[in-house]
């Protein structure tokens, strides 16, 4: 067994890039070792910004032989007369044999020729050589580039390559026009603490001797050594670091030998909101932030992470002091200058800003928010006060975006309103509906929590999604640039957590009306957005709420048939589903799933509607033959108020109950001694009982479709 490295020397990798790569690596290398018979015991994956390297030990020196048995001709066309044909000849050629090694056998075909054929196992050197460069450019991510005068692209440029097997040099030449990269046993240390060349002798020395350069290759360790620095640090100040695990992710591929630096700041810089202070550190400068022990207020102080000279520390620390210096300067600036207006002042600038070519500016958006909002409080029958307060964060909820502030940090979108409307003397509700109508802004993000947030976020989208839809611009693919499907969502979760009792289906053909009304030239069709939310709810329901596909579809239909109906009630839709989910597990829908899927089968060919519940003047007790029919209609008149109630309620345990109650009476009808035949000859007969059994799919349907279960 041997021990493999890969280093691939480049200038320094964009840190998305560097972990990104290391995935890749760690999922696909094993899985194409493992395809050429060159399994290794421990496989390890490196990164740091100028470098990506594979350790793998207890590699096999050698591919294992390999015997395979080869079907050839049928033996009649193989030997005429006992002699060879040119189709054996042919066969025994490609194969690599002699004719003398075949073997004549019967099959179910008639006998045929069949050789045992063994394939020498190349050494793992060549087998690595052919694999590298594979491994090297089957890497994938975002504005890879060219360099030199060649064609070969990679996220930046390669200069180095080591590849050894054990202490045996693996010949790999990466040509790029008329420059060639060669391996060698060279690295590079880190750039100022140990600019000097860097021989690797074994594998099995690679990362003691990187470490011995001040290259810390593996990740894991450098994060939590970060992590531990930056720890120490705020201890130093008598604080505690903010500590964001996209941020310490980030910086852990930024250095190749870290050092957490402390810095500091004028305490009067603290009067600005902490969220401009954490935003410019975190998002601009990579800073984690210090607050105090206990309170969580933030301290004057910040911690970097360099890769530089842990001995010129103070003179890093002072650099980036001028640096956020100068940043929270400009913070402090545009906040004393954007509260020289109120908040409302700012909604004419709005005018030059442009939501979309052809849908005009954002202020025109907002009118159109104000009046989705203005749907949705109606819908709620929420009070004069929550609908005035309803109204005025819709109209205020973009305008900050032409702030100073915001202009400079566009992150703080939203967070900005809130203190500028509070600046304003608008009431808390508006300022936190202006902040929360954002939310969430991406999965697993945090939903709005106050009512007046909700309606405001659901108007916003709202828009988005009707107006985007009516200039024809539906996602199609992975192409989703006004984020559509984001918007959708949201909607979808903010009205399931809040248990907002809406009908979407009459704002979207409201809110698309009133568009149409708006833009002429534009007709939007709200069937696409139902479909499109019927996607949504599909997708919801059973990655988020883990209800299985086969009762979705009994909720929405196999073909989105039923989406209407759950957009009109989106709480029950997936109150149902969330139920049917719940009696699949304790049993009880597999009671009554095969009579009334059955029912259901056979109702299909009848013509009754699906929404007909009450069987008087639709039955004719008259035609019944059997007992059994008059014991189903019975039943059915018994089913009926606890089904009205079920609706009502939305308790669909009354109504499993009742269908629970039905199913041997059902069964009797089906199989019993004076069972039926339900397609009977005579017409009128026949409708009569195909009635029965539609009544029955009516009241189930009520709850879902059950022709769509699969059996459990």
């Amino acid at each position: 067994m041997a021990t493999f490295l890969l280093e691939v020397g480049t200038e320094e990798l964009p840190a998305s890039f560097v972990e990104s790569a290391i995935e890749q690596w760690r999922s696909q290398i094993p899985t194409s070792l493992e395809d050429h018979l060159l399994t290794p015991k421990s496989l390890k994956v490196y990164g740091t910004p100028r470098r990506l390297a594979i350790l793998a030990e207890g590699l096999p020196e050698q591919q294992p032989d390999q015997t395979v048995e080869v079907k050839g001709p049928p033996a009649k066309a193989a030997f005429k007369e006992g002699e060879p044909t040119k189709a054996a000849e042919g066969f025994a050629r490609k194969q690599g044999v002699e004719i003398k090694d075949f073997e004549l056998r019967d099959t179910d075909k008639g006998e045929f020729v069949f050789v045992q054929k063994t394939t020498l196992g190349k050494p793992a050197v060549e087998v690595l050589a052919d694999l590298i460069p594979t491994w090297i450019f089957g890497l994938e991510g975002k504005r890879f580039m060219r360099w030199s005068d060649g064609e070969v692209k990679f996220s930046r440029p390669i200069r180095w390559l080591v590849s050894l097997l054990d202490d045996h040099l693996i010949p790999i030449k990466l040509e790029n026009s008329t420059g060639t990269i060669s391996s060698d046993r060279t690295s590079s240390g880190h750039r100022v603490l140990h600019p000097d060349p860097v021989t690797i002798k074994h594998p099995q020395d690679y990362v003691a001797t990187l470490e011995k350069a001040s290259i810390q290759v593996d990740p894991d360790q450098r994060q939590a050594l970060i992590k531990d620095q930056i720890h120490a640090c705020a201890k130093s100040v008598k604080g505690k670091a903010v500590i964001s695990d996209a941020l310490l992710t980030e910086v852990t591929y930024l250095v190749e030998w870290p050092t957490a630096v402390v810095g500091g700041f004028e305490s009067e810089f603290l009067e600005l909101p902490a969220e401009v202070i954490t935003t410019e550190m975190v998002s601009h400068q990579r800073y984690f932030p210090v607050e105090a022990p206990k309170g969580a207020k933030l301290l004057p102080h910040f911690i970097t992470i360099s890769n530089g000279d842990p001995a010129k520390s103070e003179i890093i620390s002072a650099g980036n002091e001028r640096v956020i210096r100068a940043r929270l300067a400009d913070g402090q600036f545009f906040y004393k200058a954007d509260q020289a207006m109120s908040l409302a002042d700012y909604l004419p600038k709005l005018e030059t800003v442009t939501f979309q070519e052809d849908l005009g500016s954002v202020r025109a958006k907002v009118d159109r928010i104000q009046a989705n909002a203005l749907r949705v409080a109606k819908q709620l029958k929420l009070d004069k006060k929550v609908t005035q307060q309803v109204e005025r964060a819709a109209q205020l909820c973009k305008a900050d975006l032409v702030t100073q502030m915001v202009g400079e940090f566009p992150e703080l979108q939203g967070v900005m309103g809130e203190k500028y409307a509070i600046a304003s003397g608008e009431s808390t509700e508006i300022a936190t509906a202006i902040v929360e109508h954002y939310l969430p802004k991406g999965a697993n993000d945090q939903l709005p929590q106050t009512l007046v947030g909700q309606i405001v976020g659901i108007a916003d989208r709202l828009d988005t999604l009707v107006s985007i839809f009516g200039l024809g611009m539906i996602p199609t693919g992975s192409s989703d640039p006004f984020a559509l499907r984001r918007a959708a969502n949201a909607i979808l979760n903010i009205v399931w957590a809040a248990n907002l009792d809406l009908n979407l289906d009459q704002l979207l053909t409201e809110t698309t009306a009133a568009f149409a009304q708006t833009f002429a030239k534009f007709q939007p069709d709200v069937q696409q957005l139902r479909d499109f939310f019927g996607q949504r709810l599909r997708s919801l329901l059973q990655d988020e709420q883990n209800i299985d596909y086969d009762l979705v579809n009994a909720v929405l239909g196999e073909s989105g048939e039923h989406t209407q109906r759950v957009l009109v009630d989106v709480l029950d839709g997936r109150d149902r589903a969330q139920f049917l989910q719940a009696i699949r597990a304790d049993g009880t829908l597999d009671t009554i799933y095969e009579t009334v899927n059955r029912a259901a089968r056979l109702a299909t060919k009848g013509e009754l509607a699906t929404d007909v519940l009450d069987p008087k003047g639709l039955v004719n007790p008259k035609q019944f033959e059997q007992s059994s029919e008059q014991a189903f209609y019975d039943g059915l008149l018994q089913l009926l108020p606890q089904t009205e109630s079920a609706q009502a309620s939305r308790d669909y345990q009354t109504l499993v109950q009742g269908l629970a109650a039905i199913a041997p009476t059902v069964s009797q009808f089906f199989d019993g001694d004076d069972s039926v035949l339900v397609m009977a000859e005579d017409t009128d007969l026949r409708a009569n009982r195909l009635h029965l059994l539609g009544l029955l799919r009516n009241h189930a349907l009520v709850l879902g479709d059950f022709g769509a279960i699969v059996k459990s």
